[in-house]
């Protein structure tokens, strides 16, 4: 990497899309987590009506699904990740109340309070934590939820390297107590906060990656776009293992008032 902070958001889309398309996640986390949030929502039945904002491919779309009994539209804005988990949906033969489709966090095709529960795993921090939070609440049903995953602080202080790596990559990155208090003001009964695990991102993430980026490097020789792209994912892995300690994901979980 140069002396330049590159943030993945700077690649062009197709090149992020080819890349995490070949991997069964497009960020961290695991089944067990996404059920433990699962277990702070009350209230959910076969009538209920869920949306997993910035899907992916959908891993933990399906999960929600195997755990719930509702209607489940998982929505991104990568047409190739949305064809990728409808073909799940269907050989899972799911797809008579769950769906995939293609669309942006920030212009939902949604009713005003027609959902229950809005999803959302490493991906609110694409339109911003607090505007997320905000935006998404006129979609919720009163007394519906929100659960999200957002990069977060774990401490007040930290070194000067990794703090300009996430302010450059996520510049409304806070600490918990902080990420909290947008919550309530946003208009939300905080209900659960809890750190995601590290083999959420070490066995899930990072090292399903290794392979990957071989394959992608062959599949792409002589490309400097995809050399300095490999080299920015490989930069993420050796911050987090120097760093861990001083940030992560955080499950964030709230109830509409």
């Amino acid at each position: 990497m140069n002396d330049k902070n590159e943030s993945i958001h700077e690649f062009d889309f197709n090149l992020i899309c080819k890349y995490f398309s070949g991997l069964k996640r497009q960020g961290p986390g695991s089944k067990e987590i996404t059920i433990k949030a699962l277990s702070f929502i009350d209230n959910l039945s076969d009538k209920s009506r869920i949306a997993d904002l910035g899907c992916g491919t959908g891993t933990q779309t399906l999960f929600l699904a195997q755990n719930t009994s509702g209607q489940i539209t998982g929505l991104d804005l990568f047409p190739d990740f949305i064809n990728i988990l409808n073909c799940k949906i269907k050989l899972l033969g799911l797809q008579n109340r769950v769906k995939g489709i293609t669309g942006s966090m920030d212009n939902l095709p949604f009713q005003d309070e027609e959902l229950d529960l809005i999803w959302s795993e490493g991906a609110i921090a694409n339109i911003g934590f607090e505007k997320g939070l905000n935006h998404w609440k006129d979609f919720l049903k009163k007394d519906g939820y929100i659960a999200v995953t957002y990069e977060s602080w774990y401490t007040n202080e930290r070194p000067a390297e990794i703090e300009k790596w996430w302010v450059d990559a996520v510049p409304g990155i806070a600490t918990i107590g902080h990420n909290i208090s947008i919550m309530q003001k946003a208009g939300y009964i905080p209900v659960a906060a809890f750190t995601v695990p590290e083999n959420c991102w070490i066995d899930n993430y990072f090292i399903p990656q290794k392979a990957r980026q071989e394959e992608f490097l062959k599949q792409h020789a002589g490309d400097k776009a995809v050399e300095t792209f490999i080299a920015l994912m490989k930069r993420e892995e050796e911050l987090y293992s120097k760093y861990k300690h001083y940030y992560g994901y955080v499950f964030y979980i709230g109830k509409k008032i």
